[in-house]
């Protein structure tokens, strides 16, 4: 990993019907447009932030405590880790 990645989180639900991550933000905050890098078992891919929901509402900056779902293109399991990309 040459890149500076800081862990923000870890994918707690996958919801395989709508593609999209539940994320539980542990550390610092995830904003629309941040690059993630999503590492697991089985997981390694790395996608750009195009929405984030909150309580089914859409935002556009999710802090430390916050649950929230991301639409990715691939297939993610729950306890992957989330790292940001800067």
């Amino acid at each position: 990993m040459p890149n500076n990645e800081e862990e923000v989180g870890f994918v707690e639900h996958w919801f395989g019907h709508i593609s999209v991550a539940g994320i539980k933000v542990t550390n610092g905050s995830i904003k629309v447009g941040d690059t993630l890098h999503y590492k697991g078992h089985t997981t390694d891919f790395q996608e750009k932030v195009t929405t984030i929901q909150e309580e089914h509402k859409s935002v556009a900056e999710a802090k430390k405590g916050a649950e929230i779902g991301i639409k990715v293109a691939q297939h993610v399991r729950e306890h992957d880790k989330v790292f940001k990309v800067s």
